[in-house]
């Protein structure tokens, strides 16, 4: 099973720079994208063999995710059951019948960390979810987390000590939810190396590689012997992030 995930920072932009192309070249079984910044139909993209699902956020233009499954799954999920947390369209579930896949696209602490209290309590609300499902049965999760785990995840970790998604406390909530668990695929397969996910439009980030790695897939440790392959493709343009590979034997 090929999945593929990628924070596409507004579908319909990407659309205008050969997302399609790129959907069709990595040709995966589930491709799963955040920040789709739309509500249903509102773009032109229904790519032959796959069923499209899609989660909006409430206000109009922000967050939101979908997927495209060349399998239909046995169930499908939007949000985590939490009020509180079930406004922006951040958590799709498609259950399969040896696994849940969660696209998850985690909140952002903002500038000046205005957000960041909230996000505390969404991590451990989304932890507790996760938990719930990995006890029916293993659980793939994939997306933009938002937070570079440890200092190989940063290009400049010492400058961004306490920026939004390299907080102490982002940093924490990632190793309680892999100490529970769970296990990020790309370190399990690369342990030392040194690869981002995304990039700051600013100061020609990318072209410079001064990056973070913030998307993931992290799987239930009991089904980590079965990945074949965690890629980043930081060759695929048409995003400030890039997308992300899972490769699994399930």
């Amino acid at each position: 099973m090929k999945l593929i995930s990628w924070n596409v920072n507004g579908l319909r932009a990407c659309l205008t720079h050969d997302f399609a192309a790129s959907f069709a070249a990595l040709d995966a079984d589930v491709f799963s994208v955040q920040e789709t910044k739309m509500q249903p139909g509102q773009a032109d993209f229904a790519p032959e063999g796959y069923t499209e699902y899609t989660y909006s956020a409430e206000k109009k233009g922000y967050s939101g995710t979908a997927c495209w499954c060349k399998t239909v799954p046995l169930s499908v999920t939007t949000g985590i059951g939490i009020e509180e947390h079930d406004h922006e369209g951040r958590v799709l579930t498609l259950e399969y019948p040896e696994s849940y896949l969660v696209n998850c696209y985690t909140p952002n602490s903002q500038d000046g960390l205005k957000r960041l209290d909230y996000r505390m309590t969404w991590e451990d609300a989304f932890r507790a979810y996760l938990l719930e499902l990995d006890a029916k049965k293993p659980v793939i999760l994939c997306g933009d987390l938002n937070v570079a785990h440890q200092e190989i995840d940063i290009k400049n970790a010492k400058t961004n000590r306490m920026s939004a998604g390299f907080t102490d406390q982002e940093r924490a909530k990632m190793t309680e939810l892999l100490a529970v668990g769970f296990t990020d695929s790309f370190r399990a397969i690369h342990p030392d190396e040194v690869k981002y996910s995304w990039w700051s439009y600013r100061f020609h980030a990318r072209e410079k590689n001064a990056g973070w790695r913030i998307d993931y897939f992290i799987v239930s440790n009991r089904i980590a012997d079965k990945i074949k392959a965690a890629e980043i493709h930081n060759e695929v343009f048409g995003s400030d992030h890039c997308p992300v590979e899972l490769d699994i034997d399930l």
